[in-house]
């Protein structure tokens, strides 16, 4: 969704490309760069959505270059500025910050060059731009520009909304003169359109960029013991950087001291720690490899560190706006990287008291609800994660090939009468238990607690036990994010049904879920097994197995990512001879054809 480009004079056109060439070095603009900074050029007021990595820092430093004068940045963190301003001084551009984190002979010092014309640009905090003084002050200088970095914190949409950014709407009228750009990696239609009231009286050029970062492969998980699932998938990538979330402070530093128990370097991160505490944190992360962030989301904006091979959120964010910004620190460098989702009934619970709980408007609590929805119907949907997510955003895409559900897509059924016993026996227990109990129900079991309210006596009771209690919690998350049960937000996370729910139960709505899986490990075997009984070379299909996984050890990648078991199996079945024939095998992109098709041809050729 790129505006059209603006047509500039051919003076400003060569001095454009001068100012690529000479200041930072490039021939060329990376894609979607070009029309924001024309738009800035040609005297428009300008709202950048680009995903990470795609170079939303020259789309406001080049303009301030070209423009003259001086160039105002705001930007909400004080390493964030710090790290913009040393990369222009080692381009040669003088830049300075003024911030609370220096002294205050060093920030006269640095207010001395900018008055006196030496310096091109000036990053500072948006409640130090703010202020009467500095205004005042600003009004006497020759300001061309005004960019606002990490722009969604204007928003009471956005995730990260801070109330000092409400004010910088203002600055238009104490540097009427200057030209405005806002500028974001994330911000879905709600918050662009806040972003856009707020800052530009509603009047913006409006550049949004694709939000694909195809290099991520990106799975979800059912949340069961966490913690030890955290420590095996950081235990299978040694030495390799990550960051992994969690939603509280003590879930954070019990994490943390685990993974530091194994063997992990992990750090810890949370806005309790003291500030030199979470300074030396985040320097041994940036500067160290193979270090661990275990942080809550106080981590993480404006961090620049290419080499993060995975993001695993070990509780559910708040929403897909969220979800997307977190992934986004990994993978920078353009290389494989993962985003892992654990997530489960009690996220859903936790999320909505959040929201319920918070001092908002109704408005408000309304589209955090259906921002909660979205992010539910991402972790339950039955086709591609990619699309899911890219749609939120209003992207369309064909199936990534790169998501749990397009390398393993699940067997979806019909579930209408398991949904039905579910229904029933929440509706039998008056409501108000929560869904451990109603699972221990289905299956049968006589706990303390299912004996003494009688719940033993229910005409549902025991009634599938053919079902391990794993697949029953499954179909009633499905129930859940397709609104047929709701989870309230008390402290027992009571079962509820809807309007929908009571429809299924009596009998005038069908429902489909995703088939529960077994273990990942039994479902291999399994499959394997039947592939072995069908006539697939056994001995063929372990030398694939064994040139995925010297790939994937190449790679630093889990070996599902260059193929899954499905996709080598079809290969071992087929045979295929050349590379028209490998392609057509379910799993083999154009991308993986290319780099993985003429060892895998080797291979079955050997074979």
């Amino acid at each position: 969704m790129i505006a059209p480009t603006f047509r500039l004079s051919s003076e400003l056109e060569a001095e454009k490309y001068r100012v690529l060439k000479t200041a930072f070095g490039f021939d060329a603009f990376r894609p979607g760069q070009e029309p924001v900074i024309d738009a800035v050029l040609a005297g428009n007021d300008v709202l950048a959505v680009m995903p990470t990595g795609a170079g939303k820092s020259l789309c406001y430093q080049a303009p301030a270059l070209v423009l003259g004068g001086l160039a105002v940045v705001v930007s909400p963190l004080i390493a964030l500025m710090d790290d913009q301003v040393a990369g222009l001084r080692l381009d040669g551009v003088q830049a300075e910050a003024i911030h609370s984190g220096k002294s205050r002979e060093d920030n006269v010092a640095s207010w001395r060059r900018v008055a006196s014309g030496e310096a091109r640009l000036l990053y500072l905090a948006p409640e130090r731009l703010m202020t009467a003084r500095m205004l005042a002050a600003l009004g006497r200088l020759p300001v061309s520009l005004v960019a606002i970095d990490e722009a969604h914190c204007i928003s009471q949409w956005g995730h990260s909304f801070r109330a000092e950014y409400l004010a910088l709407g203002e600055a238009r009228a104490a540097l009427p003169k200057a030209r405005m750009i806002a500028l974001t990696a994330t911000a879905d239609q709600s918050t662009r359109d806040d972003i856009v009231a707020k800052l530009f009286d509603g009047r913006a050029e409006t550049f949004v960029a694709g939000f694909d970062r195809p290099n991520i492969s990106i799975a979800v998980q059912d949340k069961r013991d966490t913690g030890e699932a955290i420590e095996r998938f950081v235990a299978a990538r040694p030495d390799q950087s990550g960051v992994v979330y969690r939603i509280s402070r003590k879930k954070v530093d019990d994490t943390a001291a685990r993974l530091q128990s194994a063997g992990v370097k992990a750090l810890a991160y949370h806005a309790g720690m003291d500030a030199a505490a979470r300074a030396a944190a985040q320097e041994a992360f940036l500067a160290e490899r193979g270090v661990v962030m275990v942080a809550t989301v106080a981590f993480g904006m404006g961090i620049d560190k290419a080499d993060v091979r995975y993001v695993v959120h070990g509780d559910a964010p708040g929403s897909l706006e969220a979800y997307y910004q977190e992934i986004g620190r990994a993978g920078r460098d353009g290389e494989p990287a993962e985003a892992l989702l654990f997530y489960g009934l009690e996220d859903i619970r936790t999320r909505r008291r959040f929201i319920d709980e918070q001092d908002a408007a109704p408005e408000r609590k309304r589209v955090e609800s259906r921002r909660l929805d979205a992010l539910v119907g991402f972790c339950e949907t039955t086709a591609c994660r990619r699309q899911a997510l890219l749609a939120y955003f209003g992207e369309v895409s064909p199936p990534c090939g790169n998501c749990d559900v397009c390398l393993d897509p699940p067997e979806v059924i019909d579930a209408t009468e398991e949904a039905r016993l579910l229904l029933t026996l929440a509706s039998a227990t008056g409501e108000r238990f929560g869904a451990a109990h109603i699972v221990a129900l289905a299956v049968g079991h006589e706990s303390e607690t299912v004996t003494a309210r009688g719940h033993d006596r229910l005409d549902g009771f025991g009634k599938g036990p053919d079902r391990p209690a794993a697949e029953w919690r499954a179909i009633l998350r499905q129930l859940v994010a397709c609104h047929a049960l709701e989870v309230e937000t008390g402290a027992f996370g009571g079962i509820s049904l809807t309007e929908k729910g009571r429809l299924i139960l009596v009998g005038e709505e069908r429902v489909s879920v995703a088939k529960p899986r077994p273990k990942k490990r039994e479902r291999r075997r399994a499959m394997v097994a039947e592939a072995v009984a069908s006539g697939v070379d056994e001995a063929l299909l372990q030398s694939l197995k064994a040139l995925r996984r010297e790939l994937a050890i190449a790679r630093a990648v889990p070996a599902y990512v260059i193929f899954s078991d499905k996709t080598l199996i079809e290969m071992a079945a087929t045979r295929p001879t050349t590379l028209d024939e490998l392609g057509r095998v379910k799993g083999v992109g154009a991308a993986k054809l290319e780099a993985f098709g003429s060892a895998f041809l080797r291979a079955l050729s050997n074979g």
